[in-house]
């Protein structure tokens, strides 16, 4: 097989919009022994990519940032070192070397889309202790949402106190993290509650197995909804996305037990009145999450290809290689339930 020498990809021209993306060719580097090329067949795209674009993340990009983190694609070369991988394996990317928990400001440093080149290209080199094999039954669209959303869903539940059968479980939103929490949590089997401000995405929570749902614009005291649910005891877990929304979901937690696991950032500042108190006097948990380990995902893999059904990714539109611009305004509108997916190659 004549192995390709450059390669199609997507840079940020500038910090600033997505609307700078350029797309353009550069040079595929050559193997080093341990290494392997990837032919990128799908990405994902999360609300990472909007504020990395748009100047707003934490940490500062290089320039001409190659974007995304998330893709699924084929092994089609393989360093001479290496002996995990074949030839034709199929496989999903993960922040470098982050291989088992707990992560550090160093790994950290090296999370694809960011602070290191990305996955918005036709083919890629990783090391290959980078790779996690991605499940049979999965196409390539499905199994590129499983790096960042489904695996920081998977990391908020099967923490320190993993979620069990029998518990209650609420989810905000119907995003990308939002929805894999529902699918986790049901195939654990547990009750889910799911909140959203359209009916039409509560529709597409309900088929995916919640069993209560919450519209938040004509419910704004959706908490004592959650209480009358839980007969007064709260929900055992709250996959809490953000957007002044932490008081409530804190009072909708379980006495003693409730863990709130926090994805993204918590867009208000007047949701502190009463954080504090709530916490101390309930006895609950406040846990901030950040992805999770590559034996998690393999852990995740194994949830997947078992509850196949249950747990299929939720994807909820696709745009070809050539229009990515329109799938970031697509993730923008907020219109998406699940996951907004890049097709690269066939």
């Amino acid at each position: 097989m004549l192995l390709p020498t450059t390669t199609r990809q997507y840079t940020l021209s500038q910090i600033g919009s997505y609307k700078n993306l350029v797309l353009g060719d550069a040079g595929i580097p050559k193997l080093k022994p341990n290494e392997v090329l990837v032919k990128i067949h799908a990405v994902s795209l999360q609300f990472r990519d909007l504020i990395i674009a748009d100047g707003s993340y934490p940490t500062a990009a290089p320039s001409n940032l190659v974007p995304a983190s998330d893709s699924a694609g084929e092994i089609i070369a393989v360093g001479e070192d290496v002996r995990d991988w074949q030839v034709g394996q199929r496989c999903a990317n993960f922040v470098t070397d982050q291989i088992h928990w707990p992560p550090t400001a160093a790994i950290m440093s090296t999370a694809l889309g960011g602070e290191v080149h990305g996955v918005l290209t036709e083919y890629r080199v990783f090391p290959s202790h980078l790779l996690v094999e991605i499940p049979k039954h999965l196409s390539y669209e499905e199994a590129s949402t499983l790096p960042c959303a489904a695996l920081t869903a998977y990391s908020a539940l099967n923490g320190p106190v993993p979620v069990k059968a029998g518990d209650f479980v609420l989810i905000l939103g119907t995003g990308g993290v939002s929805i894999f929490g529902l699918q986790f949590s049901v195939a654990s089997g547990a009750t889910v509650i799911v909140t959203s401000s359209f009916d039409e995405k509560l529709k597409v929570a309900s088929k995916l197995g919640a069993k209560h749902l919450i519209n938040y614009h004509t419910t704004p005291d959706w908490h004592e909804e959650v209480l009358k649910i839980t007969n007064g005891l709260g929900v055992h877990h709250v996959v809490e996305v953000g957007g002044g929304t932490l008081s409530k979901s804190i009072l909708s937690s379980r006495l003693g037990v409730g863990q709130i696991h926090v994805i993204g950032h918590v867009a208000s500042r007047n949701d502190n009145g009463t954080l504090v108190p709530s916490l101390i006097e309930g006895a609950k948990t406040l846990r901030g999450i950040l992805l999770g380990s590559m034996s998690q995902f393999k852990d995740m893999v194994s949830l997947i290809e078992a509850q196949p059904d249950t747990t299929r990714p939720e994807v909820n539109k696709v745009f070809p290689f050539d229009k990515a611009v329109d799938a970031y305004a697509y993730l923008e509108s907020q219109q998406h339930i699940g996951k907004v997916v890049i097709k690269v190659t066939a």
